[in-house]
């Protein structure tokens, strides 16, 4: 059974639908790059498979006993959060939030989570520094860590290699490529650069207005939406 199953689901931003008639399935060790043009619906197709925002019409179905709460996130860094006034440690721990339940303490397991995932990332030795101290590169490797700590089954990021430079987003998307095959954790990505989508992905969804494609990396790559003019880093590139 699919962990996520979208049937026949339309969403909507302010009053006015988006995306409609989205009918796709994520399963257990997916890795699925969401893409499209701004204002296509991608960031708010993940919010609302995250149960942040209600849909239009159609349903989202959560199978092999996934919670929308055990679902790991990194979404779009704003301002406030790379100035967020904690230690790298802290940020990483805090992703075991939605499992401590009525707990008013982390248990030793929850520690235990959060230095394993800092080690996992490569940044333990920055579990002490102040989170707002660090490049964009560590930032995103500790709010992935964090995601990491939230989940076991799947991770939703949000464009998270906007600002980053070339060699850096090249060694994030290795890192989560890793994850995906290493740790079976099924990865949902929105990203607006289709070619290394295409490269590490194993399913596209292209959206605009309505599903444009979705199915396995290779069926893209040989579809006419595949072969058509591709966005990359938010500008068009010829394919």
């Amino acid at each position: 059974m699919a962990l996520i199953r979208c049937v026949d689901v339309s969403i909507g931003y302010e009053g006015q639908t988006v995306v409609r008639d989205l009918d796709f399935s994520i399963c257990a060790g997916d890795y699925l790059c969401i893409v499209g043009e701004n204002g296509s619906g991608k960031s708010t197709l993940v919010k609302s498979l995250l149960g942040l925002k209600n849909v239009e019409k159609g349903r989202i179905i959560y199978g092999d006993g996934l919670k929308k709460n055990e679902i790991g996130y990194l979404p779009q860094q704003t301002d406030t959060q790379k100035d967020f006034p904690a230690s790298v440690y802290e940020v990483v721990l805090s992703g075991r939030l939605n499992s401590r339940g009525i707990r008013p303490f982390y248990t030793s397991a929850d520690k235990r989570a959060a230095e394993e995932k800092l080690e996992l990332l490569g940044i333990r030795d920055l579990a002490k520094q102040c989170y707002r101290d660090l490049s964009g590169g560590q930032k995103q490797r500790a709010l992935l860590a964090r995601a990491l700590c939230a989940t076991k089954t799947m991770l939703l990021l949000d464009e998270p290699v906007t600002g980053l430079d070339p060699i850096v987003t090249a060694e994030f998307y290795q890192l989560i490529r890793r994850i995906n095959r290493e740790s079976g954790i099924a990865v949902v990505m929105v990203s607006h650069d289709i070619e290394s989508a295409v490269e590490d992905a194993s399913h596209i969804l292209h959206l605009q207005e309505k599903m444009l494609f979705f199915g396995t990396a290779e069926e893209y790559g040989k579809s006419r939406i595949g072969r058509t003019p591709r966005l990359r880093c938010g500008k068009i590139r010829r394919a």
